[in-house]
């Protein structure tokens, strides 16, 4: 093995071992995200309680710290003071790391008359243009430009409009609902996102003082206030980890694995598509749940879409149980170009998928056997972790800094439930 590889950091993944015990979901990261971009429009001291430590949260804060912001954490709890923010400029060394970085451009640009954000990095799952978001900032009366890779906009004062989107993209309903909640008179937003992510924003926002309604809905009404008021507020639970665990919990007949602070309410496609497949999923109180392995796994037609459709990001998830399934399944990815890229990964561990253009077959069952993988983004890293724990054999899996965006520890959680993974640095 060459050195650079044997250097980098790596999980090894012992599989077939019965998994037995409670594990908890974390804080939301896709309502982290833009939280963190909010406290911009209103510079003070603010508490966000159940915040997941992972490097998405930490680029942002990062970020938060370049423009002048202070923060610390106790537990879950992060204390966050935005009163000395005075740049609004982020450098591309700390924008290319995260995507999301995109979602301080309508924060700074309400708070601050200015902006300058650049094109944002992250994973390399398909393309995601900015182009709703700087046609919103613009319906709003800003000035936008590219300069040299950079976004940079200008608003002596941003202005209500009547904005329809192209697409309800998450980020740009998320980006418009901060502008506009510093804007004058009303903007209206047509064809709005409508995930839990943003309805979180929207209850932030309205308890910093903002005018919101519609929120979960196609249309959005956002009245304009001159300022707004830092909050406290408990992050929701993250509906992916949630459903990443529910997955766990069938992987193997013999785990008993009971998944905690489980968003019921945010699920509910997924959780009718583990009862098509023969799961049986069992209510044990508010927010407690079991999902038991059925003797043989019925094969399923998923379709993603936006909310409430079917998560994209829980697609390669399911795709693991999938190759258990008795027959053939079909997933069609309708949001990412380049969601399948796991498949391969998959493969190698002894997967039959066949992937044509946004559609992939899955013939199985399929016996998995350990080898190593690497992870081709964020969500594929987690499917093939599981992947890992139901083969046989070890499972080395590479790149797995992509997989630490989003979970928090999870190697260690994992371990408390009995599975064997070793950390390698």
């Amino acid at each position: 093995m060459r050195p650079d590889v044997e250097k980098q950091k790596r999980y090894l993944i012992k599989g077939g071992i019965p998994l037995n015990g409670e594990i908890e979901v974390k804080g939301a990261k896709n309502a982290v995200l833009p939280a963190l971009s909010a406290t911009l429009l209103a510079r003070g001291e603010y508490r966000l309680k159940n915040v997941p430590r992972v490097r998405d949260v930490f680029c942002m804060l990062k970020i938060l710290e370049h423009l002048g912001a202070k923060f610390s954490f106790e537990g879950s709890t992060l204390f966050l003071d935005t009163k000395s923010v005075n740049h609004t400029e982020i450098p591309y060394d700390l924008a290319r790391e995260i995507r999301a970085s995109i979602l301080f451009l309508g924060a700074l640009t309400a708070s601050f008359g200015e902006a300058r954000v650049p094109l944002p990095g992250g994973c390399a799952i398909g393309k995601r243009p900015v182009n709703f978001h700087e046609k919103g900032l613009m319906q709003l009366s800003a000035e936008i430009y590219l300069d040299h890779g950079n976004i940079v906009t200008k608003a002596r004062k941003l202005k209500g409009a009547e904005i329809i989107l192209d697409f309800p993209s998450v980020t740009a309903t998320e980006n418009l609902l901060m502008a506009a909640s510093l804007a004058e008179g009303e903007t209206i937003i047509k064809n709005a996102a409508r995930e839990p992510e943003v309805v979180f924003l929207a209850e932030m926002l309205s308890r910093m003082g903002a005018n919101i309604k519609g929120a979960g809905e196609d249309t959005i009404y956002i009245k304009g206030k001159r300022s707004l008021k830092p909050v406290k507020i408990e992050i929701i639970p993250d509906r992916i980890e949630a459903g990443t665990f529910l997955v766990l919990s069938a992987l193997l007949p013999e785990n008993k694995v009971i998944v905690k602070n489980l968003p019921e309410e945010y699920l509910e496609t997924p959780l009718l598509k583990l009862q098509e497949m023969g799961v049986k999923v069992e209510r044990l109180g508010k927010g407690i749940f079991r999902a038991n392995r059925p003797q043989k796994f019925r094969p399923l037609e998923v379709v993603t879409a936006p909310y409430p459709g079917f998560p994209t990001d829980l697609q390669p998830i399911f795709a693991v149980l999938l190759t258990q399934a008795e027959g053939l399944s079909l997933i069609r990815e309708n949001l990412f170009e380049n969601r399948f890229l796991y498949a391969l990964e998959l493969n190698r561990l002894g997967a039959n998928i066949k992937v044509e253009d946004r559609v992939a077959l899955i013939s199985g069952p399929t016996p998995l056997t350990g080898s190593p993988v690497k992870a081709t983004d964020l969500r594929a890293g987690a499917a093939l972790i599981l992947a890992g724990l139901m083969a046989e054999n070890t499972t080395t899996l590479y790149e797995v800094e992509l997989v630490e965006r989003g979970y928090e520890a999870l190697p260690e959680r994992l371990a408390s439930l009995g599975a064997k993974i070793e950390v390698l640095s």
